[in-house]
């Protein structure tokens, strides 16, 4: 892991180390399971031009990583970077238990990624890419790292929350975050800080053409997205 960052310069990263015990569980109950299926349509859109060696970017406890291992073949080089320790130490015991085939998990930042230019054929990255870009001042140098560790005709696959359309499903949605996920998560986690933070940056974060406008201009070629339960998240694939 490259040192020449401190903990103080890694937005949320105290916050990250300290809800993993019960991070899971969460999320599951707070996107009601869809969050399962969502991965599954990333880890079918990491696979989809056939790379050897694909990145889980941000990996969490592993769940996109574990998703990928049970599609693809034994022959893939897998890899989850995650810059907090204890969700690693979920992720591998969590690989062990679940994966069909290895993935190695890597301690590390987005911004400064220990891995050669052009080494991966996808990188994927699910509900952590709003922490990698909204209010983040390490954005750019982040999405520079993407790029990066891309090798051309390489895709960087999202999924992530989103803002519906305005309308009667986005105020049902905005009042969901507010008054359920908000005081539930902050009750269940015993973390309420971590949960205020999540409850603002989706009711806020940015719709669908935004993340499409800010791909292209990071130099990826081009940029698809599906938006997903009437758009309360959406699936981006930015193609190098």
């Amino acid at each position: 892991m490259n040192d020449t960052l401190n903990n103080d310069q890694r937005p949320l990263y105290r916050m990250f180390n300290q809800v993993p015990r019960r991070y899971d569980i969460l999320n599951r109950l707070l996107t009601m399971r869809f969050d399962e299926g969502w991965r599954r349509k990333a880890a079918e859109a990491c696979l989809a031009n056939k790379p050897e060696r694909v990145l889980d970017l941000c990996t969490g406890t592993g769940d996109l990583a574990i998703s990928i291992s049970r599609k693809a073949g034994e022959n893939l080089e897998l890899t989850g970077l995650d810059y907090s320790a204890p969700m690693l130490e979920i992720a591998r015991d969590k690989t062990r238990k679940k994966a069909r085939s290895k993935i190695e998990y890597v301690l590390g930042d987005a911004s400064e990624m220990p891995f050669p230019d052009e080494h991966f054929g996808s990188v994927g990255i699910a509900f952590a890419f709003r922490n990698l870009t909204y209010h983040n001042p390490l954005k750019d140098k982040s999405l520079k790292e993407v790029y990066r560790v891309l090798e051309d005709g390489g895709r960087f696959v999202i999924i992530e929350s989103s803002q519906p359309r305005p309308g009667l499903l986005r105020q049902f949605w905005s009042a969901y975050i507010r008054y359920i996920v908000k005081p539930l998560g902050g009750w269940i986690s015993g973390h309420p800080g971590a949960y205020h933070y999540l409850a603002h940056s989706v009711r806020n974060y940015y719709p669908p053409e935004e993340i499409r406008d800010m791909l292209l201009a990071c130099g990826f070629s081009k940029v698809e997205y599906q938006t997903l339960l009437g758009g309360v998240a959406a699936l981006h694939v930015a193609h190098k």
